[in-house]
């Protein structure tokens, strides 16, 4: 059995897949939702982004500096349109979902921020975004340094020592290590840390057939990956695709490591029985 790579209905994603440098991460991020959403209309989220981004410019010639043009953002963002973070919000996997973030104002850090970049560059702002250490974050570049945007905390915004000093501080590494992780961040980069954030969410809820798209996508992104292709396996029994199952975990036993093998052996035997069941 065969397993679709090629995502013939994702454009974004699969410029993603092919290295393109030309992408663009706001449709990305709803084709990753449409996952957990198959009829989502993405002109609805994309619409919204517009708007926002022409409220934004009409207060920009207002801001006298580049924090206050970033508090315009978080004003219009947070402050008329409730956008903001949750605790709650990391037990749930419409929180890493743009259009969902858009819906209900509630999100996680980095699908706040990819809402706060979209609305930021298409007013003109080039917001990016920063997947600094257990936070992720977006920046600006400024004459006097770069600027950053908590969007999780009500739209912050941070010089570069108040943002590495409270990085330092909530994650415990030193300075060093914390300066090389605020640099923008490369679109597959963000992808993959939504798609981490949504597997460890739907693997812990046991909802596999939401885990089998996520999946899949990561097996795509990192195609010489054991752990991905084996992580793969398990989702495919879990979400009753007993055949692709055993073919993967054939796969798998064929290159793996003495302590993965009665666990992969144990979970064939299982998909085995599984798919004689059905016929």
């Amino acid at each position: 059995m065969t397993i679709d790579f090629e995502f013939q209905n994702d454009h974004e994603f699969r410029k993603l897949l092919m290295r393109s440098s030309n992408v663009d991460l706001t449709v990305l991020a709803l084709e990753l939702a449409r996952d957990g959403q198959p009829d989502l209309d993405f002109d609805h989220t994309l619409n919204w982004i517009s708007r926002r981004a022409d409220e934004v410019r009409s207060h920009l010639t207002r801001a006298r500096n580049d924090r206050a043009m970033l508090r315009e953002l978080s004003k219009c963002l947070y402050g008329t349109h409730g956008l903001h973070g949750d605790k709650e919000a990391f037990h749930r996997s419409e929180s890493s979902y743009i259009n969902r973030v858009i819906e209900t104002g509630v999100g996680i850090p980095i699908s706040l921020s990819l809402v706060y970049v979209a609305v930021a560059q298409n007013a003109g702002v080039e917001l990016e975004g920063v997947a600094a250490p257990m936070h992720f974050l977006s920046r600006l570049e400024t004459i006097e340094g770069p600027l950053f945007v908590d969007a999780f905390h009500q739209g912050e915004v941070l010089n570069y020592d108040e943002c590495c000093s409270w990085l330092e501080s909530l994650s415990g590494l030193d300075s060093e290590q914390i300066e090389s992780a605020l640099e923008p961040a490369k679109p597959r980069d963000i992808v993959i840390r939504m798609l981490n954030n949504l597997k460890a969410v739907q693997v812990k809820q046991e909802c596999w057939e939401q885990a089998w798209h996520v999946q899949r996508r990561l097996s795509a992104l990192h195609p010489g990956s054991f752990d991905q292709r084996r992580d793969l396996a398990l989702v495919a029994l879990k979400s009753n695709r007993p055949g692709l199952a055993i073919d993967l975990l054939e796969g798998c036993l064929k290159s793996c490591t003495a302590l993965d093998r009665p666990i992969l052996q144990a979970h064939l035997l299982v998909a085995e029985k599984v798919l004689a069941g059905m016929n």
